[in-house]
């Protein structure tokens, strides 16, 4: 995948090693000489472009049109929008990701700035403490589909509304999925009349609704 990065602050820099280091193609765009010099130390050479992020010539010679993603991490919120824009507009980027800077901003990140996905970090904190204050001992190990669902896992307890029923009879909905459980140190395949026991560690593939769902089902007794 060739990614190019618009802003080399700590942000696009810490993005581009970690897509370096998964043999990612990539190219970071930065202006700042106090910026540079940092860049230089932490990247290789080739991998760095200077001039404007916001400039489409340098766009152009970082290779953007040959771009699979664009990620827009400056530090300004009006450059990130001005980048999103050009990037579909001049370019037909394909995917095209935005920071979002002063979370009062976070409204104008959308399809018509062609942003495909906003990164909002207040939100994402706030959503964040959130999901773990009412998941409960529930751990969330991967978020899948733009975080619409994710991998779940939970240790039933002793006295749990789940313990002693039969996957059939939990009631979940259509979008939770129990796709594994480990029993004893040993991985059981689930199905509908498999009956769960407390000690089960139990991972399920859901939304949110069904998290909370699951979340009743394996609370401590006294907890839900």
């Amino acid at each position: 995948m060739f990614v190019i990065i618009a802003g080399g602050g700590r942000t696009g820099a810490q993005l581009a090693s970690v897509l370096l280091s998964e043999n990612h193609q990539v190219r970071v765009i930065e202006h700042r000489s106090e910026l540079l010099s940092r860049l230089h130390r932490e990247l290789p050479t080739e991998v760095i472009y200077e001039g404007s992020p916001i400039d489409p010539q340098v766009l152009e010679r970082a290779g953007i049109r040959n771009a699979q993603v664009l990620a827009a991490t400056t530090d300004t919120d009006a450059n990130n929008l001005v980048l999103c824009y050009m990037a579909r507009e001049m370019f037909s980027v394909a995917r095209i990701i935005a920071r979002v800077n002063n979370p009062r901003n976070a409204w104008l990140f959308d399809e018509n700035f062609h942003v495909d996905v906003a990164l909002n970090q207040a939100n994402v904190l706030a959503h964040l403490i959130q999901e773990e204050m009412s998941l409960g001992d529930m751990m969330t190990l991967l978020k899948l589909r733009r975080g619409r669902f994710s991998l779940v896992e939970e240790k039933i307890p002793v006295g749990a509304r789940a313990d002693g029923i039969t996957i059939r009879e939990l009631g979940l909905p259509d979008q939770c999925v129990i796709a594994g459980i480990i029993r004893k140190g040993k991985v059981v395949i689930p199905h509908g009349h498999t009956t769960l026991e407390s000690g089960d560690e139990v991972l399920a593939v859901t939304d949110q609704d069904g998290a909370h769902r699951l979340a009743e089902l394996f609370a401590r007794p006294g907890n839900s």
